[in-house]
């Protein structure tokens, strides 16, 4: 039995008639004809009474009509959500981002599911550095990443980070005298494994400005690293992008000079085709060119 029996079997038993029929399902009767009678043949059991009023269902054509019916609707659903998923309008999409799209991955999202509401989007904060494995592995389809990026993967640049120092509001830090109190500072770091991208650019940041930290405590995640700055325990090195969630009693003090600016964009996987992943980046490229 394939699904052809079935929706002529539905199409007949609703036309009540064989050449209406066959017009709806655009072929022959003689056609339609013999899939009818293979069907009825597969069950054992007639399914139509032919006559000058048509064809009538049988009494178990009337029994099996609104399962066929439910079947024959089931399978057109299916065709038109495969085809949404093969043109990448649904499906599910796993995206990582990191400390510098806190802000701008969210963002991004959202406005991808307000034009394909039919996907369901995963978003998970991971390291750059993890990133990279899980894109080459096919775990993730797309990243928010410190750029550059190595091959095989390709990337596109979204925005301009930098750092900046928070440090506890009490402190009263002056951004003009930073650098000249830097070296007499408690400083807070996230642990490189977390955060290597970051704790890169700050020891390059350090050695440009000849600096001599006095780095006191190291933290496995920003929120702590946020916490420890507010209860007044020292002060960190941190990207710009993390002020939209800063909490009260810590100072975002700007940084200049070599080492404080990095690039941050999207990164995929080219040697997988994926036209939901290739939506999401085309619709983050024009939602960023929108809002410059």
């Amino acid at each position: 039995m394939d699904i052809r029996q079935l929706r002529a079997f539905v199409v007949l038993a609703e036309q009540g008639n064989y050449r209406l029929a066959a017009e709806r399902l655009c072929i022959t009767q003689p056609a339609l004809s013999k899939q009818i009678q293979s069907l009825e043949a597969l069950l054992g059991a007639r399914l139509f009474n032919r006559g000058r009023q048509g064809a009538q269902l049988t009494a178990s054509g009337q029994r099996l009509y609104p399962e066929a019916q439910t079947l024959v609707g089931q399978h057109v659903q299916f065709q038109q959500r495969a085809l949404r998923i093969v043109q990448g309008e649904a499906g599910r999409l796993a995206i990582g981002f990191g400390l510098s799209s806190f802000h701008l991955a969210p963002q991004l999202v959202a406005a991808f599911r307000q034009r394909f509401p039919e996907v369901a989007v995963g978003l998970e904060d991971l390291p750059s550095e993890r990133q990279y494995q899980l894109l080459l592995q096919g775990e993730l389809q797309v990243g928010f990443v410190r750029l550059p990026v190595s091959t095989p993967l390709r990337a596109t640049a979204l925005l301009s980070d930098r750092l900046v120092l928070a440090a506890p509001a009490a402190l009263a830090l002056k951004a003009e005298t930073i650098i000249g109190q830097f070296n007499t500072l408690p400083l807070l770091q996230l642990t490189p494994k977390r955060g290597r991208g970051l704790s890169e650019q700050s020891l390059r940041f350090i050695a440009a400005h000849q600096l001599t930290p006095n780095v006191v405590q190291q933290a496995g995640d920003i929120q702590t690293l946020l916490a420890l700055v507010a209860a007044g325990i020292g002060v960190a090195l941190l990207p710009h992008s993390v002020s939209h969630i800063i909490p009260v009693g810590i100072d975002i003090l700007p940084l200049s000079g070599e080492q404080t600016e990095w690039q941050v964009g999207i990164a995929w996987n080219p040697q997988q085709v994926d036209a939901l992943r290739d939506n999401f980046i085309q619709v983050a490229q024009a939602t960023v060119t929108v809002s410059l």
